[in-house]
């Protein structure tokens, strides 16, 4: 998979993907991320990538010429399977969503800033806006971010353990029941004898009886 997102700060990335599973996702080649600064396609003089917003009003809007020239230098050099937006009043972010860009091979994420994109983009250029949930942030990186640890992980090969990604909360509808390691007994605090008896079919019930439970007592609106 390649990701290439559109960015006005792309060295807020350094830490996300320079670290853990991303960055072996990426030594390992099973990713490609990269980066574009949108000061790089803006044709003014001090390269700036907003105006002040036709009609009047508070804040700043991203012009639509440099948004528009990144995504075509892009465009001409591959084919796109989505063209994301980062947007509060996108869709919301979920695991089914996750699974289905996990399957896609080229993507762009087009971070958000000020008062949002020029609408022309958003109509014309963006195939799907994305937001991660109902709250504002100062810009769309940090969701970019969020969006591509979501996908890249359930690339294949990826995790070390091929089945952990199927495990997770939210594959199956319901959150993950609790987990515990070694000690089986500390201070008396003890692990369930059922995790400890080795019967693998008593176990996988009683997991999903706790995620059900869990689900129920912390996110009832999944049921």
């Amino acid at each position: 998979m390649r990701i290439d997102i559109i960015t006005i700060f792309p060295e807020m990335f350094e830490g996300p993907f320079n670290h853990s599973i991303i960055k072996r996702a990426q030594q390992k080649g099973h990713v490609e991320i990269h980066l574009h600064q949108l000061r790089d396609f803006a044709n003014n003089k001090h390269k700036n990538v907003d105006d002040a917003p036709f009609g009047g009003g508070a804040g700043m809007v991203m012009m639509i010429e440099p948004v528009y020239n990144c995504i075509m230098k892009l465009k001409s050099e591959r084919t796109y399977d989505a063209i994301i937006y980062t947007s509060p009043d996108g869709n919301l972010l979920d695991q089914k969503k996750a699974n289905n860009l996990s399957l896609l091979t080229n993507i762009i994420i087009l971070c958000g800033h000020y008062k949002g994109i020029d609408e022309r983009i958003r109509e014309n250029y963006i195939t799907e806006e994305i937001s991660i949930g109902n709250y504002v942030l100062t810009g769309g990186e940090l969701a970019a971010a969020i969006i591509a640890d979501s996908v890249i992980r359930l690339i294949p090969g990826v995790l070390n353990d091929e089945t952990s990604a199927l495990s997770d909360s939210f594959q199956d509808g319901l959150v993950s029941p609790p987990t515990y390691t070694r000690p089986a007994d500390f201070m008396g605090l003890k692990v369930p004898e059922i995790l400890l008896s080795g019967h693998e079919k008593m176990i996988n019930n009683w997991k999903h009886e706790q995620a059900v439970e869990r689900t129920k007592q912390r996110r009832p609106e999944m049921l």
